[in-house]
């Protein structure tokens, strides 16, 4: 048994299950918190039994609080009995009743949380805190050209240098002594990390077993596709080519686990006949640990600090780009993709290097992190691999290296220092999937762990995205792979019932509902977000086109939020003034020396037009938000929130 909060057809919270009584009262005593941006009349209290497996809960029973009476409140705890009622709000045998303390915390009345900048940028009720102190460096794509434009001054008149994101982590591997932690999505042997220095330059497998070799360490948590099989699909559906990895590894020093993510749910419904059958969740971090020498300047005493590389980038074939997005240029021997070429989103005819491009150009973003926030990215993955990968087995004994590595407080920055990063780690995982969390249900609250049927799970990514939306303060800059959520305010009237899509998230209704507030303000706000044209696949797949009308409702209810706001105000505007989305495409002319292929795509294929065209979108794979905040006479705080994404739909 346990107890659900609703608002209208969204589920913002629950109680953790406790056995039904024999006789009695159910008591729970269980403190919950909830982010709100729901329409709804009432406030449903739903009791409801636990039922096995994936099938649909039994309500006993719902008690009703009017939302405008939790409004009125200003704040108070309304503390009181309420009438469990039946489905139609008829008495229930009994009169069976339940006790609840409540109160509505409006975001316009809490100062920097709404509207007033970063502030200390600390998002609360995290499982990891922010650090103080940490080092940064940025990374736009897998690699930056010299060539790099344009060029881009800094305060104190330097010019901006570009990182180099890959070479950076074969460097930082190949120079570990103690361990290599690699979490991935899809990682692939073969490729290699540096493609711009002279000589043969090893495959990131060869590296790995040198590093194994040599006594590091190198432990690999790598999603299990479900759709690869060992010996007859390895590639699988998302050419993830987990299978191809692990036989690569297998009977090296190197600990290669693939790391299942079985998990289904009940589909989305493309329309009102043709059920999606199921949803297949992955383990989606990227992230890599290694130890590093310290500075000789931090009077270390030569021990070594830990380093984190996290973001959206996992080293697998098709990831290597930088900011010209060529797809073409590139495809020729010695190369930048002569051995790396990737497009898989033609359907009538497989796209391969002998019959040439384009290929897919990829953006993505990544961050390398030093300081106390690279002890986070390591924990997390600690927490996983006992979990998932074989339980203390084969992780580093950190205490026994107390004297080589420096502990986790070591500075990595001097006071005062401008280039010093407050760093925050967040996450989307669940109980099945790692260790660690709390088990007291006080502690749970504090790291903001949410309860749900037989896991607990952790989303601060999604709080720490409403947490800067609400204190943004003039613009808002947004890059993602998929922008689909807010389901609970779609649209129902064609057949579409939004309980059964399951896109819950409240990021896209946090932010029009941000746009609302400063059009009834008289104020200047902006939200620019970059997706893909359309999820990496063929488009005209069935799934694609789930994905795409998920997102097209997704902005639908966005403009409407906005349009209805500009009526009320009578404010002849287009709604695209405050909210615009882009999808970034290449096109690039033929150059003397392209290669040229052994072979053609079929005529009328969409291979073989666009490679007449020339012309192909560029393939934004990053996760990331900008958000505006108020100027200061303080010292210059550099503030970064790092999400390791666990779960996508795929």
């Amino acid at each position: 048994m346990y107890a659900a909060i609703y608002l209208g057809s969204a589920c913002i919270a629950r109680t953790r299950t406790i056995a039904v009584p024999a006789a009695g009262s159910a008591r729970w005593n269980e403190p919950l918190r909830a982010y709100c941006a729901h329409h709804a009349a009432d406030v449903v209290i739903s009791v409801m039994i636990e039922q096995l497996g994936l099938n649909d809960d039994t309500v006993l029973g719902r008690a009703y609080l009017p939302a405008r009476e939790l409004l009125n409140a200003n704040g108070t705890t309304i503390d009181r009995w309420f009438d469990v009622l039946g489905t139609d709000r008829n008495k229930l045998p009994d009169g069976p009743k339940i006790h609840v303390q409540i109160s509505f915390r409006d975001v316009a009345d809490q100062g920097l949380a709404w509207g007033g900048g970063v502030g200390d940028g600390v998002v609360p009720h995290t499982f990891f805190s922010q650090r103080p102190g940490c080092r940064v460096t940025l990374y736009q794509d897998a690699h930056a050209s010299a060539e790099f434009d344009p060029k881009i001054r800094l305060d104190g008149g330097g010019l901006y240098k570009p990182g180099r994101c890959w070479e950076d982590i074969y460097d930082a591997i190949s120079n570990a002594r103690h361990l290599v932690y690699i979490t991935a999505w899809s990682m692939f042997p073969h490729i290699t990390l540096v493609r711009e220095r002279d000589g043969r330059q090893e495959t990131l497998g060869e590296l790995l077993k040198r590093k194994a070799g040599e006594g590091v360490h190198v432990l690999l948590l790598v999603w299990n596709d479900i759709s690869s099989i060992d010996g007859l699909h390895e590639v699988g559906v998302m050419d993830t080519r987990d299978q191809l990895t692990a036989k690569y590894f297998r009977g090296s020093r190197v600990q290669c686990v693939l790391c299942p993510r079985n998990w289904s749910v009940r589909g989305y419904i493309l329309d009102a006949k043709t059920p999606v059958d199921t949803v297949v969740y992955s383990h989606h971090q990227k992230a890599i640990t290694v130890d590093q020498e310290l500075p000789a300047s931090s009077g270390s005493d030569g021990r070594r600090q830990i380093v984190s590389f996290l973001g959206g980038l996992d080293v697998c074939n098709g990831r290597y780009d930088m900011q010209s997005h060529s797809l073409f240029r590139t495809l020729g021997t010695g190369q930048a993709h002569s051995n790396d070429f990737s497009q898989i989103n033609f359907s009538d005819e497989a796209a391969t290097l002998d019959k040439g491009g384009p290929r897919t150009p990829w953006h993505d973003i990544h961050a390398k992190v030093e300081g106390a926030a690279a002890w986070d990215v390591l924990h997390n993955f600690e927490q996983r691999w006992s979990k998932q990968g074989g339980g203390k087995e084969h992780l580093v004994d950190l205490v026994a290296l107390e004297g080589k590595v420096a502990p986790s407080s070591w500075p990595v920055t001097l006071p005062g220092d401008q280039e010093a990063w407050n760093v925050q780690l967040f996450r989307s995982i669940d109980s099945i999937s790692t260790v660690g969390f709390p088990d007291s249900m006080e502690d749970a609250y504090e790291a903001g762990l949410i309860q749900d049927k037989h896991r607990v799970f952790e989303r601060s990514i999604q709080d720490a995205y409403i947490h800067a939306i609400r204190a943004a303060n003039s613009f808002i800059y947004i890059e993602n792979q998929y922008f689909a959520g807010s389901s609970f305010q779609w649209k129902t009237h064609d057949g579409i019932d939004p309980a059964d899509v399951g896109a819950c998230q409240q990021i896209p209704r946090e932010l029009s509902l941000k746009i609302v507030s400063k059009i009834e303000a008289g104020e200047r706000f902006a939200v620019y977000v970059v997706v893909p044209m359309w999820s990496e696949g063929t488009p005209t797949g069935r799934y694609r086109q789930a994905m795409l009308d998920n997102q097209r409702r997704t902005m639908a209810l966005m403009y409407d939020d906005i349009a209805v706001a500009l009526q009320a105000k009578k404010i002849d505007a287009d709604p695209r003034d405050y909210l615009t989305f882009f999808c970034l495409g290449n096109r690039e002319a033929k150059s003397e020396g392209e290669h040229l292929p052994a072979k053609h795509p079929k005529d009328g294929t969409d291979y073989a037009r666009a490679q007449k065209a020339r012309r192909f979108m560029i393939y934004v794979h990053s996760k990331m938000m900008i958000g505006t905040a108020i100027s200061s006479p303080a010292p210059l705080i550099h503030h970064l929130a790092i999400a390791l994404l666990h779960h996508q739909i795929s």
